[in-house]
């Protein structure tokens, strides 16, 4: 039997593919993650030696991740430990600022020279009128996160926030650890690191909390996502100018409905598997095209981020105690630096911007309102209205989040306007049927109420084990039905 085994095949599945990077969604991540788990519950009650196990793991995701990168979360690893702990030793605040000038200095520069370094080298070049010829530099997946993770903590200890850890294995732990370290959530080191050494524990609620978020997770990036993104969205923002307004105003319905399930998916995969593994993270999502404000909305979407920069950026440079105009203007430059974390394009730039400018005119507004009673209730049309103008401020911002470049980008807002046919809308709904039926669905669950969202979580941690397995089979059949031939990345894990 084993002689006709093919090992090399088996070995070439184990190495790094940069065509087919592992995903939370693939079979070969489920696969892995079974065996893994045999040997990881072996530990539980053995700290040292459960710490050791995750981070070898974890390394080696990241490895079939991003491939040989993994030693780059190394270098972070060990720089900002080792900054940390002389922070530690320093007694005043005075002392420690150079050691957290280096750590930041050092992570801005490792993300800079992947991430900037041939955006602002096209600027420099086109202002002394010099040609650039950009480098072939490789993006490390989930740069943005771990960086942005390592710095809070090198941050905290600088404030007082936190003592600095003495175990390297303890910080390694708190950087590696393999469910949000690609695509988010950033976790707060004040947040993980005290679950570090307690036995891991999963009661039943916690285990059928977990496998309620993968699966929600799942439906979202490998049904909704993928599926509106191939057979839809896809098409719209790579030819623009094929399209009408009417079909492009629905691709951006689309895309908004997809960045969602397919951000949000992988955030509610990442919280599931690290709670069946005994770790909670805080939730990453909270309905955010429920929001009746932009405020509100950033309250609600990448929550890990908006107050990753709220915490350590905006505050840093005043927040709001220098005055209402200096209010606003830290607000647009944090909101302006967030687009810049999304990527090294003038289109995201122009979207944090936009995004911050709004936040600074909603936060003007709400100054010339009369104080109200705690009592009083917004009108129900009210806040539909609110809703309904805060979602579509989103959903066209979007277009410069998504858009190819600038170029596509205004084509995109001049068809809508100039070029919509409604008189087209039934051909329309026959021709993309199922992806808006897809989009349909997405829509109704995402504005169902909480209360009918928690008795379906509180549903589905009730059932049986075996219930639970069968809804599992019949999802994973399902994406096996529907799922396109080319493999579909989570779109963060290009930030």
């Amino acid at each position: 039997m084993w002689e006709n085994i093919d090992w090399s095949k088996i070995l070439d599945l184990l190495k790094y593919n940069a065509e087919a990077p592992l995903l939370f969604s693939s079979g070969m991540f489920f696969f892995l993650f079974f065996f893994f788990t045999l040997f990881y519950n072996l530990l539980k009650k053995r700290p040292t030696g459960k710490i050791i196990y995750v981070i070898l793991f974890s390394y080696y995701f990241y490895y079939m991740s991003s491939g040989m990168f993994f030693l780059l979360l190394a270098l972070t690893t060990t720089v900002d430990f080792t900054l940390a702990s002389f922070m530690g030793k320093a007694k005043t605040k005075r002392r420690r600022k150079p050691f957290l000038i280096l750590s930041i200095c050092f992570n801005l520069g490792m993300l800079g020279f992947f991430k900037y370094t041939n955006f602002f080298g096209e600027i420099i070049a086109s202002l002394l009128n010099e040609s650039f010829k950009g480098f072939n530099l490789v993006l490390p997946v989930g740069i943005s996160f771990f960086t942005f993770q390592s710095m809070s903590y090198t941050i905290d200890v600088y404030r007082g926030n936190i003592t600095p850890l003495k175990s390297w294995l303890d910080y390694a732990f708190y950087v590696s650890f393999f469910p949000p370290l690609v695509a988010g959530p950033i976790v707060r080191a004040k947040d993980f690191i005290p679950q570090i050494r307690k036995p891991a524990f999963v009661t039943r609620e916690m285990f059928g909390m977990a496998v309620f978020l993968i699966i929600t997770g799942l439906f979202k990036k490998a049904i909704i996502s993928n599926y509106i993104s191939a057979n839809f969205v896809d098409r719209v923002f790579d030819n623009p100018g094929m399209f009408g307004g009417l079909e492009i105003l629905f691709g951006l319905y689309g895309y908004a409905i997809q960045i969602y399930c397919d951000f949000s998916g992988y955030s509610d995969m990442a919280i599931g598997i690290a709670l069946l593994l005994g770790f909670k993270i805080n939730p990453n999502f909270n309905s955010p095209y429920k929001a009746q404000n932009i405020t509100d909305f950033w309250r609600r979407w990448h929550i890990s981020l908006s107050s990753w920069l709220r915490d350590y950026l905006y505050i840093s440079l005043g927040g709001n105690r220098k005055g209402k105009i200096r209010t606003y203007i830290n607000l647009i430059i944090t909101m302006l630096l967030g687009g810049l974390w999304h990527g090294a394009s003038l289109r995201f730039i122009l979207w944090g911007a936009v995004h911050g400018v709004v936040l600074a005119l909603h936060k003007f507004y709400r100054t010339l309102l009369p104080k109200r009673d705690q009592q009083y209730v917004v009108p129900r049309w009210r806040r539909v209205l609110n809703i309904f103008l805060t979602f579509h401020f989103v959903v066209f911002v979007w277009i410069l989040f998504r858009s190819s470049d600038m170029e596509a980008a205004g084509t995109l807002f001049s068809r809508i306007f100039t070029h919509f046919h409604p008189e087209i809308i039934w051909e329309f709904i026959r021709g993309y049927a199922p992806t808006l039926i897809f989009m349909a669905a997405a829509i109704l669950l995402h504005f169902s109420s909480d209360k009918l969202e928690a008795r379906a979580q509180n549903a589905f941690i009730s059932i049986p084990l075996l219930i639970k397995a069968l809804i599992i089979v019949a999802l994973i059949v399902f994406i096996f039905q529907i799922k396109s031939a080319d493999v579909q990345p989570f779109i963060y894990f290009n930030f």
